[in-house]
């Protein structure tokens, strides 16, 4: 047997070592009530002396503080949610608050467990990228609200549900990046990561109507790809649509349909990087070149992209901004006092379009 833990120094022996009593040495350490400098300079040193540390649950039962916030994304193996992830701690670390940060895998109910833990924890607000469609599944988001937790929506809205939210511009990022697609002579744009519905969609309206029960974020990007289209005066093809499960195989076989249709798109336009790097696959394994016979725009700029060969054209979402915006909201609502009626606030960012090299004046190769 190994030798045993020597328990950790506790408040009263803290007290004891700086000579001062213990309500005195709970104040300095917890954070909270009136402490004079000289005593807390003596808690304090004492404290280092014994190696204590504080705990930081107890603290919070006590305070009703814990000085951490929660977040809670999609995936955070996703390069973008690492960005926004950075973006939050660099905020809430410079105001003295801990983010814990939880993934779902776009599951729902991991979703819904996550939000459970972080209320348990007495995190003292959260920032959530959601993976609900519409308001009627987020019975989950009442319990923050409950609790007295301030929640802030990242990178998503949820239809029908009025809460704090930041957010980009996905319409207009989309409308632009398939508008340079068309404005370089293409007119069959291929568009990856469209509803995930199962069987065959016949006419735009159903189209629409599938967008908007799938995720905010990807229903604002079809719409913004509809847009440029319109604009154009240009037809929709329905053949040149992803549909069904959002997954890097599921675009891999997508495209492959597409480019065997006898009005195969010259040009895709990938709105997710997993979609992106399916639309490659698929492209490199017909043997398809970029941009001579196939032109190619993605979402999320990643630094990948820019050594590729050729480079990728890609929008570029401001990552840290989203994060620190998030957390500067989240922060504030967290200083207003309880009973402050000030409404829910949106903010939205632009994106940013990075010309490289993987657009080319339309060729049909068909």
């Amino acid at each position: 047997m190994g030798k045993p833990r020597p328990s950790a120094p506790t408040i009263s022996e803290v007290a004891a070592a700086a000579g001062v009593g213990r309500a005195t040495a709970a104040r300095t350490l917890g954070g909270y009530g009136y402490v004079s400098a000289e005593m807390r300079d003596r808690v304090l040193a004492a404290a280092d002396e014994l190696g204590y540390r504080t705990n930081q649950l107890a603290r919070s039962v006590s305070t009703g503080v814990s000085h951490t916030i929660g977040v809670v994304v999609a995936d955070i193996s996703n390069p973008f949610f690492g960005g926004v992830a950075l973006g939050i701690s660099e905020v809430a670390s410079a105001r003295g608050f801990d983010a814990l940060v939880l993934s779902t895998a776009e599951h729902l109910d991991e979703e819904i467990n996550a939000v459970n833990v972080l209320v348990d924890k007495r995190v003292d607000g959260i920032i959530l990228s959601s993976a609900a469609c519409a308001a009627n599944s987020t019975a989950h988001l009442q319990l923050p609200n409950e609790q007295g937790i301030p929640l802030v929506l990242l990178d998503r809205l949820i239809p029908g549900l009025d809460l704090d939210a930041v957010v980009i511009d996905n319409r207009a990022a989309a409308r632009r990046a398939t508008t340079e697609l068309i404005k370089a002579g293409h007119s069959r744009i291929g568009f990856i990561w469209g509803p995930p519905v199962a069987g065959r969609i016949e006419y735009r309206r159903e189209l629409v109507e599938a967008a908007g029960r799938n995720l905010w974020t990807d229903g604002e990007r079809l719409t913004g790809y509809l847009d440029a289209l319109d604009d154009a005066a240009l037809p929709l093809d329905l053949d040149h649509i992803m549909l069904g499960a959002k997954t890097e195989e599921r675009a891999y076989e997508a495209v492959t349909r597409m480019i065997a249709l006898d009005s195969a798109p010259t040009a895709f336009f990938c709105t997710e990087t997993d979609a992106l790097t399916g639309t490659l696959h698929a492209l490199r394994d017909a043997g398809r070149s970029i941009p001579d016979q196939v032109s190619i725009i993605g979402f999320d700029d990643s630094s990948w992209a820019a050594v590729m060969n050729p480079p990728l054209t890609m929008v570029r979402q401001p990552m840290l901004e989203l994060g620190r915006q998030a957390a500067e909201l989240l922060l504030s609502r967290i200083d207003a006092a309880a009973d402050d009626a000030t409404p829910p606030m949106q903010r939205e960012l632009g994106a940013e379009f990075i010309e490289r090299a993987s657009v080319a004046p339309a060729h049909d190769h068909r």
